[in-house]
């Protein structure tokens, strides 16, 4: 699993992740995730188009970041996943709690909403 993070002028925050969002896939990545999205409130999109795989440990880390920036006053959305991944987070439900936007540009316009 792959992480990046790039941070917008205007003061949005853009997680990628590429790869499964599986057992292995969540380790590899855990502290630094967890990390860039729970000791701050942010304006967060994480970045699903590269996940080809999600599995209940997956959505826990996601669930995980969306509770600790709901906490903190901030915003998460998820952006992009595949049809697999978005019928996986449909199914669990998580779509009732992490908005899902098609692009990052609706991600954008979404979380910049007052």
């Amino acid at each position: 699993m792959k992480m990046q993070i790039e941070r917008t002028p205007d003061h949005l925050t853009r997680i990628e992740l590429e790869g499964r969002l599986d057992l292995e896939g969540t380790q590899a990545i855990d502290q630094q995730f967890g990390f860039a999205t729970a000791t701050q409130p942010l304006r967060l999109a994480v970045d699903l188009a590269g996940v080809s795989y999600v599995a209940s440990i997956g959505l826990r880390t996601l669930l995980t970041a969306a509770r600790a920036q709901a906490s903190r006053g901030g915003r998460m959305v998820l952006v992009g996943p595949s049809d697999m991944v978005r019928r996986v987070l449909v199914t669990t439900g998580v779509d009732t709690l992490i908005p899902i936007c098609t692009d990052w540009a609706s991600a954008r316009e979404r979380l910049l909403a007052d």
